[in-house]
């Protein structure tokens, strides 16, 4: 067994411009491809369990559908997922088993669905004097729609998410129970809109302390995790008090999402351009940006997977 790990090791760990250097159809493609397909057709234990980490981002997190559509289509497994914020609510509709095909009617369908209206709702005079925050009317009636009913335990995929408990600034984690409730936690923007009173916690947003959770799916039991994260290139001052204090807990995320970053096992970041927080009639435009990223990142993320997996590959042979 060791002569045959040493000897996928060796092919796997090429440098690229031998391997550019052999006939086509040379022993390196045949046995990655012989290899891909004994990884990507095996279940855990088989193989090393796959776990998706979503971050948070607002309208620019519909990266993700594009990243989850050029997965599929590489034929990359995935068993287990977590996502914070926006990443929560893409990642809940996966792991319940609708198709992509559904998430990207969700990112045409934004406008329809009025998610801008709970921010432009906002008055922030009113806001400062009011005795209590807002609720969210379009985002909560969009996930109860989606997700009311749904259990983590119903689920096609095992999966978590991320929250903050405003009272103790502790995160909180949900693997079980009401899934809609969980994911509107997740989405809850501190400062603006009220927490989601659940299980005797005050919960906002989980980016705020956790905003790429691949600790949380490490958790659920992942060996090697992919990070989808975005990033945006806006380059002006936020024109109003509420674009500002958006702006800030999106840097804070941000600063806090690079220790996560560190310890995912391979990272797909998606540039997103000026798209903002509130940007939801710009989803299909992040989902083509995430799907471009993914598609040109997807060999080095197969081949990273397929050299973590040889050792565990190579004892079935």
């Amino acid at each position: 067994m060791r002569f045959f790990s040493l000897i996928i090791s060796a092919v796997l760990l090429a440098p690229a411009c031998a391997r550019s250097q052999e006939p086509a159809g040379g022993d390196d493609a045949l046995l990655r491809d012989v290899m891909w397909t004994r990884l990507a057709t095996s279940r855990p234990p088989a193989r090393p369990s796959v776990g998706l980490a979503l971050s948070g981002g607002g309208a620019r997190g519909f990266a993700h559908t594009g990243v989850l559509e050029a997965l599929e289509y590489a034929g990359f497994p995935v068993d287990y997922v977590a996502g914070t914020s926006m990443g929560a609510v893409i990642g809940a509709i996966y792991a319940s088993g609708q198709p992509v095909e559904q998430l990207w009617a969700f990112g045409r369908d934004a406008d329809k669905h009025k998610f801008v209206r709970d921010f432009k709702s906002i008055r922030m005079l009113p806001l400062l004097f009011a005795d209590k925050l807002i609720s969210p009317t379009y985002i909560t009636r969009f996930i109860e729609d989606r997700l009311g009913g749904l259990t983590f335990e119903k689920l096609k995929k095992p999966m978590a998410c991320t929250a903050m408990d405003i009272r103790t600034g502790e995160k909180v984690l949900f693997t079980d129970g009401p899934l809609d409730i969980a994911v509107r936690a997740s989405v809850n923007i501190p400062g603006i809109f009220a927490p989601v009173q659940y299980r005797q916690r005050y919960l906002v947003d989980g980016g705020v302390v956790d905003n790429v959770p691949v600790d949380a799916a490490r958790g659920l039991g992942a060996d090697w995790v992919l990070a989808s994260v975005m990033e945006n290139t806006l380059d002006k001052n936020p024109e109003t008090v509420l674009m500002t204090l958006l702006q800030v807990i999106d840097i804070r995320g941000s600063l806090l999402s690079r220790e996560s970053e560190k310890s995912a096992d391979f990272l797909v970041r998606t540039q997103v351009g000026d798209i903002t927080v509130a940007d939801f009639d710009r989803c299909v435009e992040a989902g083509e940006s995430g799907l471009t990223e993914a598609y040109r990142r997807t060999d080095a993320a197969r081949e990273a997977l397929l050299i973590y997996s040889a050792p565990r590959l190579v004892e079935k042979l």
